[in-house]
C-alpha cells in the first residue's frame, strides 16, 4: 500500500487467522473490575487494551518476515499500571500535557488544579482519565474491530469545571490502522485535550533503545519551553536546529546535541506544530525500524503533536516478559492542541464549552518495508 508519506510499503503477510475481538478479566481496581479487551485483524495485527485508563496493554505487528511482536511498553498485570505513573499506553486527561503552575483562568474565574509535575500540573492531575475504570463495548462489524470507552468525569474533577461526559474509540482496521476517535461534551465551559500516550519501539518492546530508529515529524516549528518544560508561547522555525525532523532523520543523531532545549527536556520531550489545517486528518509523523522493516506513521486532526524520547525512563520498571525499560526504550507521539494553551490566547482554544462537541482522531498505520 502507498503511506502517508508517498512511499510504498510492502503490506503484512496475512495469517490464517480471522479478525474480531475478546474479552477477559483483568483484575480490579477500588473494587470495580477491569477487563482486558483483545482485537484482530486477518493480517496478524492484535491490540489489546483494558478498561483501566482505556490503556493500550500490547499492540503486535509483523515484521518483514511475518513475524509478530509487541512494540509498545508496558506491563503484563495490571499490578504494574497501579504502581508507576509512566502513562504506558493510557488515555490521558482532562488537560494531555501541562498547565502552568496549575492554574487557569477562564470567563472570569481562576480555577486552582493539582500540582503534580514540580509546579506545574500534568495529564489531568493526581487522579486523571489514566486512573479511571472506563466502562467498554466491543464491536465487530464491516471487517473492523473495535471498543468504545467512555467516561463521566464530575463537575469539580481535579478541579476542573464542568460535568464532561467522554468517549474514546479504538478501531483495528483491515488495512493495519488503529484509529483513535475522541469525542466529548460538557455542561460548562472547561479546557480538553486529550491524547493516547502508548511509548513505541518498533524493534520490540524492551528490546532496547529508539535512538536508531528514522523519525520525520511534518513541522516546520515548534513551541520551545522554559526550564519547567512550559511554552514561552513562541512559534520557533525548527530550520538548522536538532528539532528539524521534516526529512528522516535518527532520533539519537542529534539527541545530546548541545543545545538548551535539549537540557531543559533531557533530550525530546516537546510539542510540534504539525503543518497544515488543524481539524483536518493529516499526516504528522512517520518512524521507521531499519532491522524489522516495521514503519508507523500518525495522521491527526490535532494542531500539535509532542514528541518524547522516554528521558526519564530510568531502569527502575520492569515490563512486559520481565523486561527492563531503560532510558529512550520507547518514543511517544502525543497528538494534542499545545501545552498550557489556557495560558496563552495566541494558541488555538482549548475550551470547551456547553452545545459544542469536542472530536478529534488520531490514526496509527503500521507496515513494512523491504
Amino acid at each position: 500500500m502507498v503511506n502517508a508519506c508517498g512511499r510504498r510499503d510492502n503490506p503484512a503477510p496475512a495469517l490464517p487467522k480471522q479478525g474480531g475481538f475478546t474479552r477477559a478479566p483483568f483484575g480490579q481496581v477500588d473494587g470495580q473490575e477491569v477487563f482486558l479487551y483483545t482485537l484482530t485483524n486477518t493480517h496478524g495485527v492484535e491490540v489489546r487494551a483494558m478498561s483501566y485508563g482505556a490503556t493500550i496493554v500490547s499492540l503486535k505487528v509483523p515484521d518483514r518476515n511475518g513475524r509478530s511482536d509487541d512494540v509498545v511498553l508496558g506491563f503484563d498485570a495490571i499490578d504494574g499500571y497501579l504502581a508507576v505513573e509512566p502513562y504506558f499506553g493510557a488515555v490521558v486527561g482532562r488537560y494531555g500535557n501541562r498547565i502552568a503552575k496549575g492554574r487557569f483562568t477562564l470567563d472570569g474565574q481562576t480555577y486552582q488544579l493539582a500540582t503534580n509535575n514540580g509546579a506545574n500540573h500534568l495529564h489531568g492531575g493526581v487522579k486523571g482519565f489514566d486512573k479511571a475504570v472506563w466502562e467498554a463495548e466491543p464491536f465487530d462489524r464491516d471487517g473492523q474491530a473495535g471498543i468504545v470507552f467512555t467516561h463521566t468525569s464530575p463537575d469539580g474533577d481535579e478541579g476542573y469545571p464542568g460535568t464532561l461526559n467522554a468517549r474514546v474509540t479504538y478501531t483495528l482496521t483491515p488495512a493495519n490502522e488503529l484509529i483513535v476517535d475522541y469525542l466529548a461534551t460538557t455542561d460548562k465551559a472547561t479546557p480538553l485535550n486529550l491524547t493516547q500516550h502508548s511509548y513505541f519501539n518498533l524493534a520490540g518492546a524492551g528490546t532496547g533503545d529508539i535512538l536508531n530508529h528514522q523519525l520525520t515529524l511534518e513541522a516546520d516549528r515548534f513551541t520551545p519551553v522554559d526550564a519547567t518544560l512550559i511554552p514561552t508561547g513562541d512559534l520557533t522555525p525548527v530550520e538548522g536546529s536538532p528539532f528539524d525532523f521534516r526529512r528522516p532523520t535518527a532520533i539519537g543523531a542529534r539527541i545530546n546535541a548541545d543545545h538548551p532545549q535539549l537540557k531543559y527536556g533531557n533530550g525530546y520531550d516537546h510539542n510540534w506544530v504539525v503543518n497544515g489545517e488543524s481539524g483536518r486528518l493529516r499526516h504528522a509523523a512517520r518512524v521507521e525500524e531499519s532491522g524489522s522493516g516495521r514503519t508507523l506513521d500518525v495522521s491527526t486532526t490535532e494542531p500539535g503533536v509532542q514528541f518524547y524520547t522516554g528521558n526519564f525512563l530510568d531502569g527502575t520498571l520492569t515490563g512486559k516478559s520481565g523486561r527492563v525499560y531503560k532510558q529512550r526504550y520507547g518514543l511517544c507521539l502525543e497528538t494534542q492542541h499545545f501545552p498550557d494553551s489556557p495560558n496563552h490566547p495566541g494558541f488555538p482554544s482549548t475550551i470547551l464549552r456547553p452545545g459544542e462537541r469536542y472530536q478529534s482522531r488520531t490514526v496509527f498505520a503500521f507496515g513494512v518495508r523491504p
